[in-house]
């Protein structure tokens, strides 16, 4: 008696094959299936990439400027009046145990102009705030051209201008003269961007005596900047109020430039969490197509099914086979994703001076759920070309 025909089993090199043969038959269709899946993938890689860069250099920026700055800002008393801090308030300050650096600047009444020529209502925008020499020391700022206030320049008409202040006015170098309210003052310097403190990059700044001689400026400060080693920060700034004004700490407002910082990560983060969520909603419509592909797959190679059915393969093995299809299908438009997602977050981290942080955990998952999709999207096409009767499948149209 001859032994009985065992079904036909393929390798798993063999169904690769099949799989790779089957994509590879519909090319149109698996690029347009798959560029659903890679935009998905591209979208979740970028954001994270962007976000993790973004804050990446967000963090070094702190680490550079420091999160131990306070400020001191005159605000208003009981009466809705303003209140102007004492003359001797940075003196004050500097008696506070921790306290490493402090410096102060003061509005002063005086109107910008490049020129007489220039009518004083339309003035540029630019204010004018007195300030001490040791205010480039306390908030590590510098001098982009020119030379910032001496002892000697702080008592004569000289003016150093922020970054945005000269370009408003028209100052692109040290030597130019700009009228401040009737009298003529040398521009001698010009700063870098101040980060911690923005505000500083639209005044001209000149030095305590010279706003007392020119502008009948009256000595009172009206911002005080102060730095303590950062495991002093929240101990001096729970006294710093009391101690600039006694009697009346509530009418001053206390806060810590480096805060701003901190928050906009925190913002940075919910928006990077809200376009996950477009990232994985363009990961769903790509699987989507992947089942709509293989869907109509099954249908078009109904003949092919029932002919390898009649030829001994089983049930498992054409489920395999389609499930290997829209794996492979997925991986695709998985790694096409990962590679676009990378190349735009190291050419836009590039563009903004960043450096490029991709997180491995981020390209991983990514792949990962373009296997998960690829799974899900290829069960039921696979499934159901696995059940499809040889007698039926052959006599299909």
């Amino acid at each position: 008696m001859s032994a009985p025909v065992k079904p036909a089993r393929l390798s798993p090199a063999d169904i690769l094959r099949l799989g790779v043969t089957g994509l590879r038959a519909r090319r149109t269709r698996v690029a347009l299936s798959a560029l659903g899946i890679a935009i998905g993938i591209a979208t979740m890689v970028a954001v994270v990439g962007l976000s993790t860069s973004s804050r990446a250099d967000l963090m070094a920026q702190l680490d550079r400027l420091g999160t131990n700055l306070l400020t001191v800002e005159a605000g208003k008393d009981a009466d809705d009046k303003p209140v102007k801090l004492p003359k001797a308030a940075v003196a004050m300050v500097e008696r506070i145990g921790p306290v490493e650096k402090v410096t102060a600047t003061a509005e002063v009444d005086a109107r910008v102009r490049r020129s007489d020529a220039v009518p004083e209502e339309l003035a540029p925008g630019v204010t004018t705030q007195a300030t001490r020499t040791d205010l480039l020391d306390a908030l590590g700022a510098r001098v982009d051209r020119g030379r910032w206030l001496d002892p000697a320049s702080e008592r004569v008409p000289t003016v150093v201008l922020g970054a945005i202040a000269a370009g408003r006015l028209g100052v692109t170098e040290p030597g130019a003269k700009i009228l401040m309210n009737d009298e003529w003052f040398v521009v001698i310097g010009i700063l870098a961007p101040v980060e911690l403190v923005p505000t500083l990059d639209r005044v001209a700044l000149v030095g305590f005596p010279a706003a007392e001689r020119f502008f009948g400026f009256d000595g009172h400060p009206t911002t005080i900047f102060e730095r303590s080693s950062d495991a002093s920060v929240e101990a001096v700034r729970g006294v710093l109020a009391r101690t600039v004004n006694p009697g009346d700490e509530y009418s001053v407002k206390v806060s810590r430039p480096s805060d701003a910082l901190v928050a906009k990560a925190a913002t940075d983060k919910g928006l990077t969490t809200l376009m996950l969520g477009l990232g994985a909603v363009a990961l769903l419509v790509g699987g989507v197509g992947v089942a709509n592909t293989m869907v109509v797959s099954v249908l078009e190679r109904r003949r092919e099914i029932g002919l390898r059915r009649a030829l001994g393969a089983t049930k498992n093995t054409i489920l395999l086979q389609f499930l290997t299809e829209s794996l492979l299908l997925s991986a695709l438009g998985g790694v096409a994703g990962a590679l676009l997602g990378a190349i735009a977050t190291f050419g836009f981290a590039q563009a903004q001076g960043w450096s490029a942080v991709i997180p491995p955990w981020a390209l991983g998952a990514g792949l990962g759920a373009t296997l998960v999709i690829g799974v899900v999207a290829g069960l039921y096409p696979a499934v159901r070309a696995s059940r499809l009767h040889p007698t039926v499948a052959l006599n299909a149209t």
